[in-house]
């Protein structure tokens, strides 16, 4: 199930018990460290603490005439002294405050950026079929810094402007208690535009981000397939498309600044307007005779601070509904099914390679109305070559797919050594077979660093034996930097037939009992696929080996043949004997073959 689908089509209205479920998470990540967090409210307390002090030593040289005139020049300076102590104390507490949220925030999503990826290559290929590259990285950037945001300025400062909300209406209440009557009236109003904004706030703010998601796809993909864009002069597409892409984002960034920006004015309309009537009676009480000037001031100067942080308080409550939307697909990624429960290795002997089909059918989860494998049956023994040959779409890479355990077949069983793979732990299976595909995929880090994937912490010395044995050591040797040399994004700085040594010597090096070779010469020259076959050749001896291919002379030495026709074995038997079926797919494909080569 699509968790982030899910996710919009929730009642919007009514999100609070989903919102404090969502925060409880987040703080879940912010528990680790919580002495580092709880030392920075203690700061943030100070902090807060010197700032409501400068209003109150303010106000008192308003009252100046109230003190006898011989006292007046000391009692000043006494002032001025307090006020510059209290504003060195405020920038010292505001330092370690905004150092020890940092220290949080960046800690605590650095856990949880971990947390997301590891879960994202924990999942099964159906997850990574219903979403696109750039999707998921968008979850791991743009979505957690805008919940890092929340956690180190957005949290802080809302527990600041609370707590000088707070302690200003005290103060308040103490100076004058009717005019903190008229101040207070226009709250409920603030709050009822809270109420009615925030839902809003929040659905526009899932929707941004998603465009913002739909975006960085955008980019992720063309990147990857920059040789494609440039091949076909599609640097204008490509533009076009990010463009489109953008103005999208944008159209709604916008709108939901509207609503933000209705919000936030409306506050502030209300909190100012209060504040002039505080004015407007706050002089005549002075008139009166009911309040001294010093008094009003101080009011003035708190009720300012009281309306300042309720406006910075909406414009906060704003962005961290914004968060609660990124949190909301973080933690949906979070929560999807890992791939497979890993089970207890310490009771299963070592794989042989025995492998048996029986009656496997397969639809993939995105296609249930579409079987692709329609009753499968084979046997493989220990040791022995087999190749499964057929037209494109025939389900030959799908049998393959399903031993490795990346989809369950819908119905029948597949069993290594008279053991259903349900019944191995997935990390022993896939550690005990390799592959070689057709279209390798090299990492951007230097070639021992790419052979050395097969078994991350083999010597040097085995993968320079393995590289040898893949025919790959004399190209490596020749260049500059030799086994450093740096193979460039998905190994472009390498030819094919050198990607596919390298991926050669990476299975050699992780030494499987059961090998799969993917189409592992179909897109080599000649000289190319002659060092490449010398290679595998190298590679199968004494394990159990699949092949698929198409060019079928790569299959002359398998000792038995399975001809795939639309997800059914239509033919098998040695390629002598499958020769001898002159009405045969297989002498079909053989005769096509000949004739065009």
């Amino acid at each position: 199930m699509n968790t982030n689908k899910h996710v919009e089509q929730e009642n919007v209205t009514a999100p609070n018990r989903q919102n404090w479920g969502l925060i409880r998470r987040i703080l879940a990540y912010v528990a680790p460290y919580k002495t580092t967090f709880i030392l920075g409210l203690f700061f943030l307390l100070l902090s807060t603490a010197t700032t409501l002090a400068i209003p109150y030593l303010a106000s008192q040289f308003a009252d100046i005439t109230t003190i006898p005139a011989v006292e007046q020049t000391t009692y000043l300076q006494r002032v001025g002294l307090l006020m510059l102590g209290v504003l060195v104390l405020q920038g010292i507490f505001s330092y370690f405050r905004i150092v020890l949220f940092t220290i949080v925030s960046e800690k605590s999503m650095a856990d949880l950026r971990r947390d997301i990826y590891n879960k994202i290559i924990s999942l099964a290929l159906p997850f990574f079929e219903e979403r696109r590259i750039g999707e998921l990285t968008s979850r791991i950037t743009a979505d957690v810094t805008q919940l890092q945001t929340a956690i180190s300025i957005n949290l802080a400062e809302i527990l600041r402007q609370v707590a000088t909300i707070i302690a200003g209406i005290v103060i308040i209440l103490m100076t004058s208690f009717r005019l903190t009557l008229v101040m207070l009236a226009t709250f409920p109003v603030g709050i009822l535009a809270a109420v009615f904004f925030g839902k809003y706030i929040r659905k526009l703010s899932r929707q941004t981000q998603d465009a913002l998601a739909d975006s960085n796809i955008i980019v992720e993909e063309s990147l990857q397939s920059i040789q494609a864009v440039k091949a076909y002069t599609n640097e204008w597409y490509e533009a076009k498309r990010y463009k489109n892409s953008l103005d999208h984002f944008v159209a709604i960034a916008i709108q939901t600044s509207r609503y933000r920006g209705l919000f936030v004015s409306f506050l502030i309309t209300v909190v100012f307007g209060g504040i002039i009537l505080v004015l407007w009676f706050g002089a005549n009480y002075v008139k009166d005779g009911m309040m001294t000037i010093g008094e009003l001031l101080r009011f003035i100067l708190y009720t300012g601070f009281i309306g300042g942080s309720v406006a910075g308080t909406a414009d906060l409550f704003s962005n961290l509904q914004k968060a609660m939307g990124a949190a909301e697909k973080v933690f949906g990624i979070l929560d999807e099914k890992p791939e497979v429960q890993h089970l207890t290795q310490q009771h299963f002997p070592p794989i042989n390679g025995n492998i048996d089909y029986q009656n496997v059918v397969f639809h993939y989860p995105t296609r249930p109305d579409l079987a692709i494998l329609k009753g499968i049956s084979l046997h493989i023994e220990q040791g022995k070559k087999v190749a499964l040959v057929g037209a494109s779409g025939a389900g030959k890479s799908t049998i393959v797919q399903l031993l490795m355990g990346f989809y369950r077949p819908t119905s029948g069983s597949i069993s290594i050594d008279n053991r259903s793979i349900t019944d191995y732990d997935l990390t022993a299976l896939r550690q005990n077979i390799g592959i070689v595909p057709q279209d390798v995929v090299l990492f951007g880090g230097t070639i021992a660093e790419n052979i050395r994937y097969g078994k991350p912490d083999a010597t040097n010395e085995a993968v320079i034996a393995a590289a040898r044995q893949a025919n790959a050591y004399d190209f490596i040797m020749g260049f500059p930097q030799g086994m450093e040399t740096m193979v460039g994004e998905r190994g472009i700085k390498l030819s094919g037939g050198q990607r596919q040594r390298i991926a050669i010597a990476r299975a050699l090096l992780k030494n499987p009992n059961i090998l799969i070779l993917d189409e592992a010469t179909s897109s080599l020259d000649s000289e190319s696929e002659s060092l490449v076959q010398a290679a595998l050749e190298q590679l199968m001896h004494n394990r159990t080996t699949i092949i698929i291919a198409h060019r079928l002379a790569t299959v002359r030495n398998a000792d038995q043949i399975y001809v795939i026709d639309q997800g059914q074995i239509a033919e098998q038997g040695t390629h002598e004997q499958l020769l001898q079926h002159h009405e045969g797919i297989y002498h079909n494909l053989i005769k096509l073959q000949f004739e065009h080569a």
